[in-house]
């Protein structure tokens, strides 16, 4: 079953990575708010750089953020939001709608309810006033580790529900095959199988092909 992850399969310092955070304007150190934030995020370019991250973009949290991380395809989208991040963190779900990806979330809102939501949202790593350069590649390791477990279990979830599918298509093509030619169940099962064999198909394809015929042929 091919992942539908977007890590490589193996750890590696060189991952490809978004970080999403509020633009911070000239003079920020005029305002302790801003200054704040153009530390976290100067704090943060320096833990990705010194572990040997590739930080490809910087991005605002805007509207065309989804549009953004699909033309980049990262590895990892790192979010750094000092207070409330539900609407960035709605930006970047639709982004990796299709196809899921790591995202590890700087902040200092330590409110269960946003922790909550955030993880709900898909984010690998919620960590509250721990924006050190030194902390950056820790955090990242156990964010990936993380990612690829769950990604590994949902893979084995629809894995064993594409095999029940299967195995439902097969009992009805032998179902119809033991009532059109009066066949015990083995033996529609191995009428199918030598039709499978035959094409070069899958036995669920072959299954799928004699129920279309049946129900076009009503």
């Amino acid at each position: 079953m091919k992942s539908t992850g977007c890590i490589p399969p193996h750890p590696s310092p060189h991952l490809r990575i978004v970080v999403v955070n509020p633009a911070t304007p000239p003079g920020a150190e005029r305002d302790a708010a801003l200054a704040e934030q153009a530390r976290r995020s100067a704090a943060l370019r320096i833990g990705l750089l010194e572990s040997g991250y590739d930080l490809i973009a910087s991005l605002p949290a805007d509207v065309f953020l989804p549009e953004r991380i699909a033309q980049l395809q990262p590895d990892m989208i790192i979010v750094d939001s000092e207070s409330d991040a539900r609407d960035v963190l709605e930006h970047i779900v639709i982004a990796t709608r299709d196809a899921r990806r790591p995202i590890v979330l700087f902040t200092e809102d330590d409110a269960p309810a946003s922790m909550d939501a955030a993880l709900e949202a898909g984010v690998s790593a919620y960590i509250v006033a721990g924006l050190q350069a030194e902390r950056v590649k820790p955090v990242l390791d156990v964010a990936l580790a993380r990612f690829r477990r769950e990604q590994k279990l949902l893979d084995e979830l629809q894995g064993t529900r594409q095999k029940l599918a299967e195995r439902k298509i097969v009992d009805r093509a032998k179902g119809l095959l033991m009532t059109r030619y009066q066949l015990t169940e083995d033996q529609a099962y191995q009428r199918l199988r030598s039709m499978a064999m035959n094409k070069n198909l899958k036995l669920a394809e072959i299954a799928q092909r004699l129920i279309d015929v049946e129900d076009l042929l009503g």
